[in-house]
């Protein structure tokens, strides 16, 4: 029986084999590059790791849809590595896999840096909408509009070099693969566990980040113990590469003198490697080391997930968080019995279940909604069916399918209602 492997990350080391290891993880729609201004400094006293994200900077695209699974493929490089023992500094999503990994696996991260980082990115339909843009369009619209959130506008307009490979590093960038992170990032979410971060931790914000800014870095220094604020001036979201002799410093300052001892001795040195990108292999199966039994049955009620939860997080998932609030805050004694209902059965029941993926519960949906008739629930499951991974060309094929088997006249309403909503939600804000 063969064993699903997790996918190495494609890295870059720079600096003594011998040295403790210093991981630089990048923001969304960067790569590696973002750090080249710290890293002849940080080599000196480290052996610096940087990472790609899958599918950016020419990594293999195997998309990645949670933080989580981010982290484990960058335990499973490490693994293969040798490494144990770490710091970690990362920069907006590479900031939510430091988080993840000093949360999950607070035994390997001796110091931790959160740069333009957030306990919370925004909201969950701020980055699914995001997904639904790249779907529609590609990454170009994600792609020119980059410098204003990522620089100051002092900056960009005197660094035109530089703004310009910005633009690049998302157009090149694997537009599955961008989707996935986005959908991590809005299932990322940490604010409840902050205070079990144990590792030395530094905030790092720019001043002028209108992305993740100071307001957010204050959330983090008051939730994580004994975690300190640097907030650096005329600096955006990517202050490592606008600022970057003040972010080195406060780097090796953090570093320097900020680094647990080691639980075990002799784990932070790696071997030698090539400076080129070079992609880990996975690490080779064990063989198990004892026989597991079967567990004792467990009462139903003690191994089923509660419905109504599941439901309610499934929903907010494919309607999105203002459509499901504005639906749960109408709800009075009269209809919040059905709202239970729907969401307790249609959400935690059906759309809950394994047995179809959600583009395909959209595409009978949309089919069952043009037979019916129900064009103002046609036009939200419209939207859901563009978060859930359908393109516009799919769901047109979905209605003229319809229009066969439920009538033209049918069809032809529903087309006007999905035309609209898909406008709306594909047509990149300028």
């Amino acid at each position: 029986m063969s064993e699903t492997k997790t996918p190495a990350l494609q890295y870059r080391l720079d600096g003594p084999d011998d040295a403790p290891v210093l991981i630089l993880g990048p923001s969304l729609g960067t790569t590696w590059h973002m750090w080249d201004r710290q890293v002849p400094e940080l080599a000196r006293q480290w052996r610096v790791f940087r990472f790609d994200l899958p599918g950016h900077g020419g990594a293999p695209a195997h998309p990645a849809g949670s933080v989580a699974d981010l982290a484990t493929r960058l335990l499973a490089t490490l693994d293969e590595l040798g490494v144990q023992r770490f710091g970690y500094a990362g920069c907006s999503l590479g900031g939510a896999i430091g988080a993840e990994l000093a949360l999950r696996h607070p035994q390997r991260v001796a110091s931790l840096a959160l740069i333009a980082a957030s306990p919370r990115f925004g909201t969950a339909d701020e980055f699914r909408q995001r997904g639904v843009i790249v779907r529609s369009n590609g990454l170009d619209p994600i792609a020119r509009t980059s410098p204003e959130h990522w620089f100051t506008s002092g900056f960009a307009a005197a660094q035109p070099a530089i703004t310009d490979w910005a633009v690049q590093m998302v157009r090149t960038t694997d537009p599955g693969c961008y989707i996935a992170a986005c959908e991590a990032l809005a299932s990322f979410d940490v604010r409840a566990e902050l205070g079990s971060i144990g590792a030395p931790t530094l905030v790092l914000v720019g001043s002028d980040d209108q992305v993740t800014g100071p307001a957010q870095a204050r959330t983090l220094v008051a939730g994580i113990p004994d975690a300190r604020l640097a907030v650096v001036p005329a600096a955006s979201h990517l202050a490592p590469v606008e600022q970057p002799a003040a972010v080195t410093d406060l780097l090796v300052r953090h570093f320097s003198t900020a680094w647990q001892p080691a639980y075990e001795t002799g784990q932070h040195a790696i071997p030698a490697a090539p400076v080129k990108p070079v992609l880990a292999p996975p690490p080779p199966p064990v063989a198990p080391v004892a026989e597991i039994g079967p567990t004792e049955a467990q009462p139903e009620a003690a191994i089923r997930p509660d419905r109504h939860d599941m439901g309610l997080k499934v929903r907010r998932e494919v309607l999105g968080d203002a459509h499901v609030d504005g639906a749960l805050a109408s709800a009075d004694a009269f209809s919040g019995d059905f709202q239970e209902f729907i969401t307790r059965y249609a959400w935690g029941e059906i759309w809950s279940r394994p047995g179809l993926d959600r583009r395909m519960r959209s595409c009978v949906t949309l089919t069952a909604l043009v037979a019916g008739g129900h064009l103002d629930e046609l036009a939200f499951h419209t939207r859901a069916a563009l978060r859930n991974g359908l393109t516009a060309d799919e769901i047109k094929e979905v209605l003229l399918q319809a229009a066969v088997y439920c009538g033209v006249p049918a069809a032809n309403s529903a087309f006007k209602v999905a035309q609209a909503v898909i406008r709306e939600e594909t047509t990149p804000q300028e």
